[in-house]
């Protein structure tokens, strides 16, 4: 599951993203910060930052969905794997980032089997109308291009 974030709302770069996903986002660092004080979300893989330089696995399984449903399943935090992104709705994304996002999916294909390209989904697509990231300047052909460029191509 791919998902856009921006702390705060539609900025890049700084150390919010980070923080808030080691649960250590201070609520008194920005106005907008105050409306999570316990928030305690995880995503089991991170590419946030928008040069795409930094994947990283986070620990424990991830708490990135909420509710949700994909393919008449509920709770996708059960057993969906979340993706961060450092962007916003109607900022586009950096080739970097497809180029990394792309990678990280075919490993993740080549991991888990039942994983496939098809699979692949938005935020926004398992919690609609609650959520709508990774947004509308998402491209998606784009990155389910590069992923199977990556699934044949590149070696494992």
């Amino acid at each position: 599951m791919v998902h856009g974030i921006s702390l705060p709302p539609g900025e890049f770069g700084g150390p919010w993203i980070d923080l808030l996903f080691t649960n250590a986002l201070p609520p008194d660092g920005h106005p907008y910060f105050a409306r999570w004080p316990a928030c305690t979300c995880r995503a089991p893989v991170d590419t946030s930052h928008r040069r795409g330089r930094a994947i990283r696995p986070l620990p424990a399984a991830g708490l990135h969905a909420g509710v949700s449903s994909w393919a008449g399943r509920e709770r996708c935090n059960d057993y969906s794997i979340g993706i961060e992104l450092e962007g916003a709705d109607h900022s586009p994304y950096e080739s970097t980032q497809y180029a990394m996002l792309a990678r990280v999916i075919a490993e993740l294909c080549r991991s888990y089997p039942q994983l496939t390209p098809d699979r692949i989904v938005g935020h926004s697509d398992v919690a609609p109308g609650r959520k709508s990231d990774p947004g509308p300047s998402f491209d998606w052909p784009r990155l389910r291009s590069l992923v199977q460029f990556e699934l044949e191509v590149a070696p494992p």
